[in-house]
Protein backbone atom coordinates (compact mmCIF):
# COMPACT_ATOMS: atom_id res chain seq x y z
CA UNK A 1 0.00 0.00 0.00
CA UNK A 2 1.20 3.64 -0.63
CA UNK A 3 -0.20 6.76 1.34
CA UNK A 4 -1.09 9.21 -0.93
CA UNK A 5 -3.24 12.31 -1.54
CA UNK A 6 -3.14 14.21 2.38
CA UNK A 7 0.60 15.22 1.31
CA UNK A 8 0.83 15.86 -2.47
CA UNK A 9 1.28 19.66 -1.58
CA UNK A 10 4.18 19.19 0.32
CA UNK A 11 5.92 16.55 -1.55
CA UNK A 12 8.12 18.94 -3.58
CA UNK A 13 9.73 20.46 -0.19
CA UNK A 14 10.50 16.76 1.40
CA UNK A 15 12.23 15.74 -1.86
CA UNK A 16 14.84 18.42 -1.94
CA UNK A 17 15.47 17.69 1.97
CA UNK A 18 18.00 14.89 3.07
CA UNK A 19 16.07 11.82 4.03
CA UNK A 20 16.23 10.82 7.60
CA UNK A 21 18.96 8.12 9.06
CA UNK A 22 18.16 4.27 7.10
CA UNK A 23 17.45 2.09 9.91
CA UNK A 24 14.93 0.27 11.83
CA UNK A 25 12.76 2.02 14.31
CA UNK A 26 10.05 0.61 16.87
CA UNK A 27 7.37 1.14 18.98
CA UNK A 28 5.76 -1.06 21.39
CA UNK A 29 2.81 0.29 23.77
CA UNK A 30 3.72 0.38 27.39
CA UNK A 31 2.28 -2.95 28.77
CA UNK A 32 -0.31 -1.21 31.07
CA UNK A 33 -1.75 0.05 28.02
CA UNK A 34 -4.91 -2.03 27.26
CA UNK A 35 -4.99 -1.66 23.58
CA UNK A 36 -1.07 -3.60 22.47
CA UNK A 37 0.50 -3.11 19.12
CA UNK A 38 3.79 -2.96 17.40
CA UNK A 39 5.00 -0.32 14.73
CA UNK A 40 8.05 -1.07 13.41
CA UNK A 41 8.92 1.68 10.36
CA UNK A 42 12.00 0.71 7.77
CA UNK A 43 13.92 3.81 6.27
CA UNK A 44 15.38 2.84 3.12
CA UNK A 45 18.49 5.10 1.55
CA UNK A 46 16.16 7.13 -0.51
CA UNK A 47 14.33 8.01 2.37
CA UNK A 48 11.38 5.98 1.58
CA UNK A 49 10.05 2.69 3.66
CA UNK A 50 8.01 0.98 4.64
CA UNK A 51 5.42 1.02 8.29
CA UNK A 52 4.35 -2.69 9.15
CA UNK A 53 1.68 -2.45 11.86
CA UNK A 54 1.15 -5.59 14.29
CA UNK A 55 4.02 -7.64 11.64
CA UNK A 56 0.06 -7.83 9.46
CA UNK A 57 -0.33 -4.64 7.90
CA UNK A 58 2.30 -2.91 5.72
CA UNK A 59 2.57 0.32 4.17
CA UNK A 60 4.83 1.67 1.44
CA UNK A 61 5.75 5.24 2.13
CA UNK A 62 6.65 8.23 0.41
CA UNK A 63 9.28 10.13 1.92
CA UNK A 64 7.00 12.64 3.38
CA UNK A 65 5.12 9.93 5.35
CA UNK A 66 8.25 8.45 6.30
CA UNK A 67 8.64 11.89 8.43
CA UNK A 68 5.48 11.49 10.25
CA UNK A 69 5.46 8.04 10.98
CA UNK A 70 9.21 8.76 12.37
CA UNK A 71 7.55 11.19 14.73
CA UNK A 72 4.62 9.06 15.52
CA UNK A 73 7.23 5.89 16.51
CA UNK A 74 9.50 8.37 18.56
CA UNK A 75 6.00 9.64 20.60
CA UNK A 76 7.36 13.28 19.65
CA UNK A 77 3.84 15.67 20.88
CA UNK A 78 1.94 17.20 17.98
CA UNK A 79 3.73 20.91 18.49
CA UNK A 80 6.45 19.94 17.80
CA UNK A 81 6.50 18.05 15.30
CA UNK A 82 4.34 21.26 13.74
CA UNK A 83 7.08 23.47 14.89
CA UNK A 84 10.11 21.09 13.56
CA UNK A 85 8.36 20.11 10.42
CA UNK A 86 7.10 23.22 9.50
CA UNK A 87 10.67 24.94 10.10
CA UNK A 88 12.47 21.98 8.29
CA UNK A 89 10.56 22.45 5.24
CA UNK A 90 9.33 25.96 5.02
CA UNK A 91 5.26 24.31 5.18
CA UNK A 92 2.28 26.34 6.76
CA UNK A 93 1.91 25.11 10.45
CA UNK A 94 -1.68 24.68 9.74
CA UNK A 95 -1.34 21.93 6.79
CA UNK A 96 1.52 20.44 8.84
CA UNK A 97 -1.07 19.97 11.56
CA UNK A 98 -3.59 18.90 9.24
CA UNK A 99 -1.62 16.09 7.40
CA UNK A 100 0.47 14.74 10.67
CA UNK A 101 -3.71 14.70 12.22
CA UNK A 102 -5.29 12.80 9.42
CA UNK A 103 -1.87 10.56 9.31
CA UNK A 104 -1.89 10.10 13.06
CA UNK A 105 -5.78 8.95 12.69
CA UNK A 106 -5.31 6.61 9.56
CA UNK A 107 -3.09 4.60 11.35
CA UNK A 108 -4.78 4.65 15.48
CA UNK A 109 -8.08 3.42 12.54
CA UNK A 110 -5.66 0.66 10.90
CA UNK A 111 -4.65 -0.36 14.12
CA UNK A 112 -7.93 -0.58 15.60
CA UNK A 113 -9.63 -1.97 12.44
CA UNK A 114 -7.20 -4.23 10.90
CA UNK A 115 -9.98 -5.45 8.36
CA UNK A 116 -10.76 -2.07 6.83
CA UNK A 117 -10.45 -1.86 3.11
CA UNK A 118 -7.80 1.17 3.31
CA UNK A 119 -8.26 2.13 -0.36
CA UNK A 120 -12.61 2.60 0.61
CA UNK A 121 -12.01 4.18 4.20
CA UNK A 122 -8.61 5.87 4.52
CA UNK A 123 -7.83 7.37 0.53
CA UNK A 124 -4.81 4.66 0.70
CA UNK A 125 -3.95 3.46 -2.39
CA UNK A 126 -3.28 -0.32 -2.41
CA UNK A 127 0.09 -1.91 -3.91
CA UNK A 128 -0.04 -5.38 -5.06
CA UNK A 129 1.83 -7.64 -2.21
CA UNK A 130 5.47 -8.19 -2.69
CA UNK A 131 5.73 -5.80 -5.77
CA UNK A 132 8.30 -3.13 -5.61
CA UNK A 133 11.43 -2.91 -4.39
CA UNK A 134 12.42 -3.55 -0.67
CA UNK A 135 16.01 -3.95 0.91
CA UNK A 136 15.38 -6.61 2.74
CA UNK A 137 11.95 -8.95 3.28
CA UNK A 138 9.65 -8.64 6.52
CA UNK A 139 10.06 -11.57 7.94
CA UNK A 140 12.65 -14.43 8.79
CA UNK A 141 11.32 -18.27 9.47
CA UNK A 142 14.15 -19.46 12.08
CA UNK A 143 14.04 -23.46 11.92
CA UNK A 144 16.09 -23.74 15.33
CA UNK A 145 16.14 -27.28 14.86
CA UNK A 146 14.57 -31.13 12.94
CA UNK A 147 14.31 -32.78 15.80
CA UNK A 148 10.45 -33.54 16.10
CA UNK A 149 8.37 -34.39 19.63
CA UNK A 150 7.79 -38.27 20.08
CA UNK A 151 4.00 -37.85 18.20
CA UNK A 152 5.74 -36.78 15.05
CA UNK A 153 7.23 -39.41 13.02
CA UNK A 154 11.00 -38.57 12.62
CA UNK A 155 11.06 -39.37 8.39
CA UNK A 156 8.53 -36.34 7.82
CA UNK A 157 11.88 -33.83 8.71
CA UNK A 158 14.83 -33.50 7.05
CA UNK A 159 16.92 -34.12 9.68
CA UNK A 160 19.52 -35.43 7.17
CA UNK A 161 20.24 -31.87 5.44
CA UNK A 162 22.02 -30.57 8.51
CA UNK A 163 25.26 -31.81 10.54
CA UNK A 164 24.47 -29.57 13.35
CA UNK A 165 22.31 -26.82 14.63
CA UNK A 166 23.17 -23.04 15.54
CA UNK A 167 24.29 -22.44 19.28
CA UNK A 168 22.22 -19.70 21.42
CA UNK A 169 24.92 -17.22 20.66
CA UNK A 170 24.97 -17.93 17.46
CA UNK A 171 20.97 -17.75 16.78
CA UNK A 172 21.59 -13.77 18.84
CA UNK A 173 23.90 -12.97 16.64
CA UNK A 174 21.49 -13.83 13.63
CA UNK A 175 18.91 -11.95 15.19
CA UNK A 176 20.79 -8.77 15.32
CA UNK A 177 22.42 -9.22 11.78
CA UNK A 178 18.07 -9.24 11.10
CA UNK A 179 17.79 -5.82 13.00
CA UNK A 180 20.44 -4.21 11.80
CA UNK A 181 19.29 -4.94 8.22
CA UNK A 182 15.50 -4.03 8.98
CA UNK A 183 13.66 -7.25 9.33
CA UNK A 184 10.81 -6.90 11.95
CA UNK A 185 9.69 -10.51 12.58
CA UNK A 186 11.03 -13.43 13.60
CA UNK A 187 9.40 -17.18 13.45
CA UNK A 188 10.36 -19.74 15.20
CA UNK A 189 9.96 -23.08 13.75
CA UNK A 190 11.57 -26.73 12.90
CA UNK A 191 10.94 -29.28 13.66
CA UNK A 192 9.54 -28.89 17.27
CA UNK A 193 11.06 -25.78 18.60
CA UNK A 194 10.23 -26.53 22.14
CA UNK A 195 12.56 -29.60 22.08
CA UNK A 196 15.68 -26.29 22.24
CA UNK A 197 16.36 -25.49 25.74
CA UNK A 198 17.05 -21.94 24.82
CA UNK A 199 13.37 -21.03 22.86
CA UNK A 200 12.80 -18.46 26.05
CA UNK A 201 16.47 -16.89 26.12
CA UNK A 202 16.13 -16.72 22.41
CA UNK A 203 12.79 -15.04 22.60
CA UNK A 204 14.08 -12.70 25.18
CA UNK A 205 16.88 -11.74 22.88
CA UNK A 206 14.23 -10.92 20.56
CA UNK A 207 12.19 -8.61 22.65
CA UNK A 208 14.81 -6.40 23.81
CA UNK A 209 15.89 -5.80 20.19
CA UNK A 210 12.07 -5.14 19.21
CA UNK A 211 11.40 -7.79 17.18
CA UNK A 212 8.48 -9.44 17.06
CA UNK A 213 8.29 -13.23 17.38
CA UNK A 214 5.76 -16.44 16.64
CA UNK A 215 5.92 -19.52 17.44
CA UNK A 216 4.84 -22.71 15.64
CA UNK A 217 4.66 -25.79 17.34
CA UNK A 218 2.57 -29.13 18.10
CA UNK A 219 1.49 -27.34 21.38
CA UNK A 220 2.58 -29.94 23.58
CA UNK A 221 5.06 -28.25 25.91
CA UNK A 222 2.31 -25.52 26.06
CA UNK A 223 0.31 -27.75 28.82
CA UNK A 224 2.74 -26.72 31.41
CA UNK A 225 1.21 -23.18 33.05
CA UNK A 226 5.30 -22.34 34.13
CA UNK A 227 6.47 -22.88 30.80
CA UNK A 228 3.62 -21.44 28.78
CA UNK A 229 3.99 -17.93 30.87
CA UNK A 230 7.92 -17.61 30.37
CA UNK A 231 6.85 -18.04 26.86
CA UNK A 232 4.50 -14.60 27.11
CA UNK A 233 6.81 -12.99 29.51
CA UNK A 234 9.82 -13.11 26.96
CA UNK A 235 8.10 -11.59 24.37
CA UNK A 236 6.27 -14.16 22.61
CA UNK A 237 3.61 -12.06 20.39
CA UNK A 238 1.63 -14.77 18.43
CA UNK A 239 1.53 -18.76 17.77
CA UNK A 240 0.35 -21.30 15.72
CA UNK A 241 -0.16 -25.01 16.74
CA UNK A 242 0.04 -28.06 14.78
CA UNK A 243 -3.31 -29.25 15.82
CA UNK A 244 -4.70 -33.17 15.54
CA UNK A 245 -8.12 -32.52 16.48
CA UNK A 246 -8.44 -36.51 17.40
CA UNK A 247 -6.32 -35.71 20.27
CA UNK A 248 -8.61 -35.01 23.60
CA UNK A 249 -5.38 -33.46 25.27
CA UNK A 250 -4.48 -30.84 22.81
CA UNK A 251 -7.96 -29.46 22.77
CA UNK A 252 -7.26 -29.06 26.57
CA UNK A 253 -4.12 -27.08 25.73
CA UNK A 254 -5.60 -25.35 23.35
CA UNK A 255 -8.30 -23.95 26.32
CA UNK A 256 -5.38 -22.94 27.65
CA UNK A 257 -3.27 -20.99 25.19
CA UNK A 258 -6.93 -19.60 24.36
CA UNK A 259 -7.14 -18.20 27.50
CA UNK A 260 -3.98 -16.35 27.36
CA UNK A 261 -3.23 -12.91 25.87
CA UNK A 262 -1.91 -14.00 22.62
CA UNK A 263 -2.75 -14.19 19.01
CA UNK A 264 -3.48 -17.77 18.08
CA UNK A 265 -3.46 -19.61 14.83
CA UNK A 266 -4.51 -23.48 14.39
CA UNK A 267 -3.23 -25.51 11.55
CA UNK A 268 -5.38 -28.23 10.19
CA UNK A 269 -4.17 -30.66 7.80
CA UNK A 270 -7.04 -32.43 5.52
CA UNK A 271 -7.09 -36.28 5.18
CA UNK A 272 -8.68 -38.62 3.08
CA UNK A 273 -12.29 -39.28 4.27
CA UNK A 274 -12.01 -36.81 7.18
CA UNK A 275 -14.49 -33.96 7.96
CA UNK A 276 -13.17 -30.87 9.57
CA UNK A 277 -15.67 -27.99 9.71
CA UNK A 278 -17.08 -29.35 13.04
CA UNK A 279 -13.70 -28.60 14.48
CA UNK A 280 -13.37 -25.84 12.43
CA UNK A 281 -16.79 -24.51 13.94
CA UNK A 282 -15.64 -25.89 17.52
CA UNK A 283 -12.32 -23.66 17.27
CA UNK A 284 -14.29 -20.41 16.18
CA UNK A 285 -16.51 -21.30 19.37
CA UNK A 286 -13.62 -21.14 21.54
CA UNK A 287 -12.35 -18.15 20.20
CA UNK A 288 -9.07 -18.83 18.05
CA UNK A 289 -8.27 -16.10 16.27
CA UNK A 290 -7.45 -17.78 12.87
CA UNK A 291 -6.61 -21.23 11.00
CA UNK A 292 -4.13 -22.05 9.09
CA UNK A 293 -5.69 -25.10 6.24
CA UNK A 294 -3.73 -27.26 4.26
CA UNK A 295 -3.88 -31.11 2.12
CA UNK A 296 -2.29 -33.81 2.87
CA UNK A 297 -3.43 -35.18 -1.26
CA UNK A 298 -3.67 -32.64 -3.95
CA UNK A 299 -6.93 -34.33 -4.64
CA UNK A 300 -8.62 -32.70 -1.84
CA UNK A 301 -8.16 -29.43 -3.28
CA UNK A 302 -12.03 -28.79 -3.30
CA UNK A 303 -12.86 -30.05 -0.14
CA UNK A 304 -9.97 -27.80 1.11
CA UNK A 305 -11.66 -24.34 -0.90
CA UNK A 306 -14.80 -25.66 0.72
CA UNK A 307 -13.35 -25.43 4.19
CA UNK A 308 -11.88 -22.37 3.37
CA UNK A 309 -15.17 -20.98 2.53
CA UNK A 310 -16.96 -22.16 6.10
CA UNK A 311 -14.20 -21.11 8.28
CA UNK A 312 -15.29 -17.88 6.27
CA UNK A 313 -18.64 -18.09 7.12
CA UNK A 314 -17.99 -18.69 11.02
CA UNK A 315 -15.63 -15.28 11.29
CA UNK A 316 -12.25 -16.86 11.61
CA UNK A 317 -9.71 -15.36 9.77
CA UNK A 318 -7.39 -17.46 7.29
CA UNK A 319 -3.47 -17.73 7.21
CA UNK A 320 -2.19 -18.71 4.41
CA UNK A 321 1.60 -17.55 4.44
CA UNK A 322 3.06 -18.97 7.60
CA UNK A 323 5.23 -21.91 7.30
CA UNK A 324 3.79 -25.81 8.80
CA UNK A 325 6.61 -27.54 11.35
CA UNK A 326 7.63 -30.62 10.03
CA UNK A 327 5.34 -33.35 11.79
CA UNK A 328 3.12 -35.73 10.78
CA UNK A 329 0.40 -33.67 10.06
CA UNK A 330 2.66 -31.17 7.46
CA UNK A 331 1.89 -31.97 3.84
CA UNK A 332 4.59 -29.94 2.60
CA UNK A 333 7.28 -33.08 1.84
CA UNK A 334 4.47 -34.58 -0.01
CA UNK A 335 3.75 -31.12 -2.04
CA UNK A 336 7.35 -30.48 -2.53
CA UNK A 337 8.70 -34.16 -3.59
CA UNK A 338 8.73 -32.94 -6.96
CA UNK A 339 10.53 -30.04 -6.68
CA UNK A 340 11.25 -29.01 -10.21
CA UNK A 341 6.82 -29.03 -10.47
CA UNK A 342 6.72 -27.53 -6.92
CA UNK A 343 4.25 -24.27 -6.79
CA UNK A 344 6.49 -21.86 -4.74
CA UNK A 345 3.92 -19.61 -2.58
CA UNK A 346 3.73 -15.99 -3.63
CA UNK A 347 6.28 -13.72 -1.53
CA UNK A 348 8.47 -16.84 -1.16
CA UNK A 349 12.29 -15.39 -0.86
CA UNK A 350 10.71 -11.63 -0.57
CA UNK A 351 8.35 -11.27 1.99
CA UNK A 352 10.58 -13.88 4.20
CA UNK A 353 12.73 -15.87 4.37
CA UNK A 354 13.58 -19.51 5.54
CA UNK A 355 16.80 -20.53 7.88
CA UNK A 356 17.35 -24.09 8.19
CA UNK A 357 19.25 -25.39 11.81
CA UNK A 358 22.51 -24.93 10.45
CA UNK A 359 22.21 -21.13 9.22
CA UNK A 360 21.56 -22.10 5.16
CA UNK A 361 19.09 -19.82 3.64
CA UNK A 362 16.19 -20.82 1.35
CA UNK A 363 13.65 -18.75 -0.14
CA UNK A 364 10.68 -20.84 1.73
CA UNK A 365 10.57 -23.84 3.06
CA UNK A 366 11.30 -26.91 1.55
CA UNK A 367 13.62 -25.33 -1.58
CA UNK A 368 16.04 -27.47 -0.89
CA UNK A 369 17.64 -26.64 -4.05
CA UNK A 370 18.17 -22.86 -3.86
CA UNK A 371 20.35 -21.91 -1.20
CA UNK A 372 21.09 -18.16 -1.15
CA UNK A 373 23.92 -18.53 1.39
CA UNK A 374 24.76 -18.88 5.03
CA UNK A 375 22.94 -16.01 7.30
CA UNK A 376 25.92 -17.26 10.01
CA UNK A 377 28.89 -16.02 7.95
CA UNK A 378 27.87 -14.83 4.75
CA UNK A 379 27.30 -11.19 4.14
CA UNK A 380 23.69 -9.83 4.15
CA UNK A 381 24.10 -8.38 1.63
CA UNK A 382 25.36 -11.15 -1.30
CA UNK A 383 22.31 -13.23 0.40
CA UNK A 384 19.45 -10.74 -0.32
CA UNK A 385 21.36 -10.63 -3.75
CA UNK A 386 20.12 -14.12 -4.95
CA UNK A 387 16.38 -13.96 -3.28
Amino acid sequence: MTIKGFFQSTKDFFSKKKPLHPGLYTYQTPPEKQEQYRLHLRIEEDGSGILIINASTVLHLNQTAVEFAYHLINQNDEESVVQRVSRRYQVDKDKVRLDFGKFQNDIQTLITTPDLDPVTYLDIERQEPYTGDISAPYRLDCALTYQVGSTSHREQAPVDRVDRELTTDEWISIFQKAYNNGIPHLLFTGGEPTLRDDLPALLLKAEELGLVTGLLTDGLALREDSYRQTLLVNGLDHLMMVFNPDNPELWDILEKVLAEDLFTTVHLTLHKDEDLKPHIFRLAEMGANAISLSAADETLNDKLQALRDFAAINQIDLVWDIPVPYSSNNPVALELKNVENAEIPEGAGKAWLYVEPDGDVLPTQGMYDQILGNILTDPWEQIWEKH
